[in-house]
């Protein structure tokens, strides 16, 4: 009887935890929870004031967590639980744990470099971005050069051609005169 009972009271908890398994909208928000409450934390601890200047960079840190968990969360389900995870540096780090309807998320060192990386990337991105940017105008201004060349090299052909057709015509003058006076 003993075992009937412990197997039933499993048996629900298993059911309870299956039907209590927090969603990726519930990780997330527990995740930009954390990241407010790491934001907050960072400011206060480096005294960065609760200014309009300081809200709006709160608020664009906030807005590039959510973009990049947006974008890269990924949730592993394991049916009585679930955890989230994201890749950053080609390294898989797990975010959160979701369990009876909680979700818990990890420590704020993984969450600094979580940001740390994050903001890495951004201006990595940004970097290649002007270096493309400048490659291009580097391109643009070298294929101006090279039609600038270009039209020079034409207009000195026409220049040498048309000097040629000079000379040829003074050298047929001159046969012409010759032979005129040779006659």
């Amino acid at each position: 009887m003993k075992k009937y009972l412990i197997g039933a009271l499993v048996l629900i908890a298993a059911v309870a935890m299956i039907k209590t398994v927090p969603d990726k909208k519930a990780h997330k928000k527990a995740m930009m929870e954390a990241v407010k409450e790491y934001v907050d934390e960072e400011a206060a601890k480096r005294g960065i004031g609760d200014g309009v200047l300081s809200r709006l960079g709160k608020n664009i840190v906030n807005k590039t967590v959510e973009v990049a968990l947006n974008s890269k969360l990924e949730v592993d389900n394991y049916l009585l639980f679930n955890t989230t995870h994201v890749e950053l540096d080609d390294e898989v780090k797990t975010l959160s744990l979701g369990v009876l309807g909680h979700v818990f998320t990890f420590d704020k060192e993984m969450l600094r470099d979580a940001l740390e990386t994050s903001a890495k990337e951004k201006q990595e991105l940004k970097d290649e971005r002007k270096t493309a940017k400048e490659a291009a105008k580097e391109a643009k201004r070298l294929e101006k050069q090279l039609r600038k060349e270009q039209k020079k090299r034409e207009k000195e052909a026409r220049k040498e051609q048309k000097r040629r057709e000079k000379e040829a015509r003074k050298e047929q003058k001159r046969r012409e005169k010759e032979a005129k006076n040779k006659k």
